[in-house]
């Protein structure tokens, strides 16, 4: 079996590294961005052009950002043909689960996340797989990308670039 590609999203650096703990504890191959525009570009959604493709089992993202919330990359996910059928789990220190189960998130989970929590993920992305997720191949916007790189060497240094924003 093909092991789980999770996307975390938070802009707290404390936050990311629980949760990138929590996400490795579990085997996840995990991705860590700061912002949701970060997510957005690493998803693939600024452009079209790219070349570059990975696929992704589940988003995560915190619900208070500056900028781009984690309600507003919700609903860009929840509104794009591509990444609809793609989990989307909110986290938040604020109660607001109501709203977001309602824009279609899959889970909500109070902060600070526990690994409880990260146990209810896997059906999910399971669910995700089962609905033809995980086969799809998105698209991901690498500027340090080559033409003849390989994607892992390519998805190496745009973690790497994204560990050094952090």
């Amino acid at each position: 079996m093909a092991q789980f590609h999770v996307l975390a999203v938070d802009d707290s650096i404390i936050d990311r590294k629980l949760i990138e703990a929590l996400l490795k504890t579990s085997s996840y191959q995990v991705t860590m961005v700061d912002s949701g525009s970060k997510a957005l570009e690493f998803l693939g959604l600024h452009d079209d052009d790219d070349d570059d493709v990975f696929p992704i089992s589940l988003i995560i993202t915190d619900y208070s950002m500056p900028g781009m919330t984690g309600y507003d990359l919700l609903r860009k996910i929840k509104n794009s043909k591509n990444l609809k059928d793609v989990p989307v789990v909110i986290m938040s220190s604020e109660n607001v689960a109501d709203r977001c189960l309602e824009e279609g998130a899959e889970e909500f989970f109070m902060k600070p996340v526990q690994l409880s929590d990260v146990k209810k993920l896997k059906p999910h992305m399971l669910k995700g797989r089962a609905k033809g997720v995980e086969p799809k191949i998105y698209k991901r916007k690498t500027s340090s990308m080559k033409e003849n790189q390989s994607p892992n060497k390519a998805r190496k240094l745009y973690d790497n670039n994204v560990l050094e924003v952090m």
